[in-house]
């Protein structure tokens, strides 16, 4: 099987043709054209789940799985897992991006290139991918070999920049796609993979001279963060006064207590919803930095 075409604006399509998304997306989906018709001119927002229908101009696509008809058959290929480690300048010093693999599928026994990057053959073990109906979210294991001190090494970098950081925020990124994809195959397709999961490193669990192991989270479960990150307070404003989310402006003063005042130097905002009215006026839009309904509900 050939590489899957991208999508075409104003082209003819056929019930059961098979594209892409033209643009770059990490959905792991392809589109079936189930109504003939003719695109639009510009690309469509593609949905990001399987079955899901989008109707572009007098065409209508449904999502399917990239590699479903390939896992689905007697003897599949062979499925290559891949990971990405991405460094954040503000905390490690560096935007670098470190590409290996576990080389334990298909025989591998050198690197591997996909979508025209290179991928290093390391020991990898990678464990608690898996989404239960629990309602908590997985908390993988990334457990990297350390023989050679090339995990120390970048941990000691990493480290000199934002002490005992340890890779804490850094960002990985599962790819799975089948080997018959990767570059190098004649059905080489960088666009067939499973939907790409992107984790975050929330600790470093262990290191010995053999191994470094990552406790890694997604986006929701990092530790210390609040949802939302905002404090809900009814009464008082947040706002940094006459700064661009307060917005005022005027030549109107007052001070704390409300009272009108002559001079900018005694102007000062009292933070409540009487002191943005008047500024702003009793019936004027208020940029109240604050959540004044929120005691009335229990």
């Amino acid at each position: 099987m050939a590489a899957v075409a991208a999508w075409a604006a104003s082209t003819a399509f056929s019930v059961g043709d098979i594209r892409r998304a033209a643009a770059s997306q990490a959905s792991g989906l392809w589109f079936r054209c189930t109504t003939a018709g003719t695109s639009a001119s510009s690309e469509p927002s593609w949905p990001t789940d399987i079955g899901s229908t989008i109707t572009d101009n007098t065409v209508v696509w449904t999502a399917i799985s990239s590699v479903y008809e390939d896992v689905s058959v007697l003897a599949p290929s062979a499925i290559i897992e891949l990971f990405e480690l991405h460094l954040n300048a503000t905390f490690h010093g560096s935007s670098d991006v470190y590409r290996f693999h576990a080389g334990s599928n298909a025989d591998v026994t050198g690197n591997i290139v996909f979508d025209g990057n290179a991928y290093t053959r390391l020991p990898v073990q990678a464990d608690g991918f898996e989404m239960r109906s629990g309602g908590t979210l997985p908390q993988p294991t990334l457990t990297i070999a350390n023989l050679s001190g090339t995990m120390t090494t970048l941990l000691a970098l990493v480290n000199a920049t934002t002490l005992g950081n340890d890779l804490t925020g850094a960002t990985v990124k599962r790819i799975r796609t089948l080997k018959r994809y990767l570059d190098g195959e004649s059905t080489a397709d960088p666009n067939a993979r499973f939907p790409t999961e992107i984790w975050r490193i929330n600790r470093k669990a262990t290191e010995t001279r053999d191994v470094v192991t990552f406790e890694l989270a997604s986006e929701f479960d990092l530790m210390g963060q609040k949802l939302p990150k905002r404090q809900i307070v009814a009464n008082t404003c947040q706002w940094i006064y006459r700064s661009s989310e307060c917005s005022y402006t005027g030549s109107n003063f007052f001070d704390v207590n409300g009272n009108s005042v002559s001079a900018l130097a005694q102007d000062v905002c009292g933070k409540r919803l009487a002191s943005c009215k008047l500024r702003f006026g009793e019936n004027g839009v208020l940029p109240f930095g604050s959540f004044p309904g929120a005691g009335l509900t229990k």
